[in-house]
C-alpha cells in the first residue's frame, strides 16, 4: 500500500519542481522509481542524495539504521532500470550498487558531510548500501518537467538558484576545512552551467534570433554574460581544486558567482520567456539547447530522521 507520509512528500516535490516544505526544507531530494521485486509494479520513493558529477548521483539505503534494507533498494537489486524525478528533469537511469573501496570511499564522503549517516551504520550489523544512479543516454534533448517553453526556462533556471543557495549554506557550515562532498557539489554546479550555457548558445539562441530577429541585441548581451560567466565558473573551479582547499577562498567566489548569475538569469526571462510562450505547439521537451541537462546535483540527506528509507 501506498505510504501516505511519501505520498505527500511525491505530490508537493511535483507539484513544485522539486521543492518541498516543512522538515526537509533545503534538502536535496529526488523521486526514485523502481520495479517491485515480487510484484512487478512501479513505487516512487523520495530518497535524499549527493551530487557525484557527470552523470551519476549517489543514494544510500540506510533506512535509518534499521535491520532490514529498504524496499527501493531490494526492488533495484532485482530491477536495476530505474526513474529518476530531479524536479526539473525526469530520466531513466541504471542503478549500480558500489562494493569494496569504491562504497567505502563514498560513504566516508557522506559521512564527512553529515556524521548521520555514521550514526546509522552504528545501529546496524548490515553494511549500508551506497547505490549509483547512472544516466541513460537518450537520443534528442533531455524532458524538462514543465508545460511550455518559457516555463522550462524558469524550471532549469530555479534549479541552479535553489543549488547556489544550498551551496552557500554548506559552506556556513563547513568550518575551516573544505570536505570533499562540497568540493563534488562545487564542480557539478560548475559543469552544470556551462553545458546549460553552451545549449542556449548552439541551439535555443540561434532558433530564437531566426524567428525573432528584434531579439539580436538582447542574445548579443545574454552571449557576452555567458563569456563573464564563464570566467567566473574557471576562477570557481581553480579555487576548488586548491590543496589544501580553504573555505575562505572558495566563499567570495561562489558569492561573486551567485551575484552575476542572479542578474543574468533575470534578464534572460524578463527578455526571452515572452517570445518562448508565444509558441503554441505543445512542447513538453523543448527545442534542442532549451535547457542543456544540469549536472544532476542536489544532495544532501533530506533529514536527520528520514534518509533512505
Amino acid at each position: 500500500m501506498p505510504n501516505p507520509f511519501n505520498q505527500q512528500v511525491i505530490e508537493e516535490f511535483r507539484a513544485h519542481h522539486g521543492k518541498v516544505g516543512g522538515y526537509f526544507e533545503g534538502g536535496r531530494l529526488l523521486l526514485l522509481t523502481t520495479t517491485g521485486a515480487r510484484t512487478g509494479t512501479p513505487h516512487t520513493t523520495p530518497v535524499g542524495y549527493y551530487p557525484d558529477g557527470g552523470d551519476r548521483v549517489i543514494v544510500i539505503a540506510s533506512a535509518g539504521g534499521a535491520h532490514r534494507h529498504p524496499d527501493w533498494y531490494r526492488n533495484l537489486v532485482a530491477h536495476p532500470r530505474v526513474r529518476v524525478e530531479s524536479g526539473v528533469f525526469t530520466y531513466d537511469a541504471e542503478a549500480v550498487v558500489l562494493e569494496g573501496a569504491e562504497r567505502d570511499r563514498l560513504f566516508a564522503r557522506a559521512v564527512e558531510a553529515d556524521q548521520g549517516w555514521a550514526e546509522y551504520q552504528a545501529k546496524t550489523d548490515r553494511v549500508i548500501p551506497v547505490v549509483a544512479l547512472r544516466e541513460i543516454p537518450r537520443d534528442g534533448p533531455p524532458h524538462v518537467d514543465a508545460g511550455s517553453p518559457g516555463e522550462a526556462l524558469r524550471v532549469v533556471h530555479d534549479a541552479f538558484r535553489r543549488e547556489l543557495g544550498l551551496i552557500r549554506e554548506e559552506f556556513a557550515v563547513s568550518g575551516s576545512s573544505l570536505g570533499a562532498q562540497l568540493r563534488i557539489n562545487c564542480l557539478s554546479l560548475c559543469q552544470g552551467l556551462h553545458r546549460h550555457h553552451a545549449g542556449e548558445d548552439l541551439g535555443l539562441f540561434r532558433v530564437l534570433a531566426d524567428r525573432h530577429p528584434g531579439l539580436t541585441p538582447v542574445l548579443d548581451r545574454l552571449r557576452v554574460e555567458h563569456e563573464r560567466i564563464a570566467v567566473l565558473i574557471e576562477e570557481l573551479r581553480r579555487v576548488v581544486g586548491e590543496r589544501p582547499g580553504d573555505p575562505t577562498r572558495v566563499l567570495p567566489e561562489v558569492v561573486r558567482l551567485t551575484e552575476e548569475l542572479e542578474a543574468h538569469l533575470a534578464y534572460e526571462e524578463e527578455q526571452l520567456t515572452p517570445a518562448l510562450e508565444a509558441v503554441t505547439i505543445p512542447c513538453p521537451t523543448p527545442e534542442p539547447g532549451l535547457p542543456w541537462p544540469l549536472a544532476r546535483s542536489r544532495a544532501r540527506p533530506a533529514s536527520a530522521e528520514w534518509r533512505g528509507r
